[in-house]
């Protein structure tokens, strides 16, 4: 089973990378909980989340994740990563993260997200 989480995982980070926001929804229950601990934003439920990651992507364009380890058992995964961004002044920075998901019936039940982007570092 945790086979089967670690490829929900897999799936679901193509579809961010891509800014699938179809896709990246389907992995959602529908009462799914999207929290940054970091930028203190919480939103609760399949609408109000994907309305939050669109805005995320129309803000952040260029924003893709290089998955540095994931860790999958059969309800849950913990995945960190390395995000990569564009600013409007042209620079390029990056942050690290750590994303934990419980997993229900198959889906992404939550996305809590712990990351350094308060202080990215510029690589470009």
């Amino acid at each position: 089973m945790s086979e089967e989480v670690r490829a929900l995982i897999e799936a679901y980070d193509e579809a961010w990378n891509g800014q699938d926001l179809d896709a990246l929804c389907s992995f959602h229950t529908d009462d799914v909980v999207f929290e940054n601990h970091t930028a203190g934003e919480r939103v609760e439920g399949a609408g109000a989340v994907r309305q939050h990651i669109g805005a995320i992507f129309e803000r952040w364009p260029t924003l893709r994740f290089r998955g540095r380890r994931l860790y999958a058992a059969n309800d849950f995964a913990v995945s960190e990563w390395t995000a990569t961004a564009t600013r409007g002044d042209g620079s390029v920075i990056e942050w690290d993260g750590v994303d934990v998901f419980p997993v229900r019936d198959g889906k992404i039940a939550r996305k809590d997200v712990y990351s350094s982007s308060h202080a990215p570092r510029v690589v470009g």
